[in-house]
Formats: C-alpha cells, sequence, structure tokens
C-alpha cells in the first residue's frame, strides 16, 4: 500500500450507479406477502418483481381512457347480476 494517497480527483457520493429504482420501506398484510412469494416461487421470478409488474399494469389500466368495448363489458356484467 502507498505511503500517501491522493484524494484529489476523488468524487463524493454513491458508488453504485442508479438503477431508477428507489429503496422504500411497505406494510403489506401477510396473506398478500405469502400470495405473492407463492406466485413467484411459481414463475421463478422475484416476488418483489411481481408486485412491481401488477402496479404497473393497474395504473397502466387506470389511465387507460374509457372504451366503447370496456364499457358494454361493465354494462353486461351489472345486467346479469340484476
Amino acid at each position: 500500500m502507498k505511503a500517501e494517497l491522493d484524494f484529489s480527483t476523488g468524487k463524493r457520493g454513491a458508488v453504485i450507479s442508479d438503477t431508477g429504482k428507489s429503496r422504500i420501506t411497505i406494510f403489506l398484510d401477510k396473506d398478500i406477502l405469502n400470495e405473492f412469494k407463492q406466485r413467484a416461487a411459481a414463475s421463478g421470478k422475484g416476488y418483489q418483481t411481481l408486485i412491481n409488474d401488477t402496479l404497473r399494469a393497474d395504473l397502466k389500466d387506470s389511465a387507460a381512457p374509457l372504451t366503447v368495448k370496456t364499457l358494454r363489458k361493465v354494462l353486461r356484467e351489472e345486467l346479469a347480476t340484476a
């Protein structure tokens, strides 16, 4: 090891580059978490990836405009239960 180290060109900050993901703490019901873990074991994906995919799909669906096809489907389901 060198007697003196030169840090004049060093940079402060994280060593690992940003992956576009954020670490958070979230509380989920045990049954929900167990279900995702079971699905993850069956599919070979991680349970956190499955949760992320599910949230992404829900956001995509809720942002989609109401189409005639969707409206007809909902009306048929409601009329069938009435």
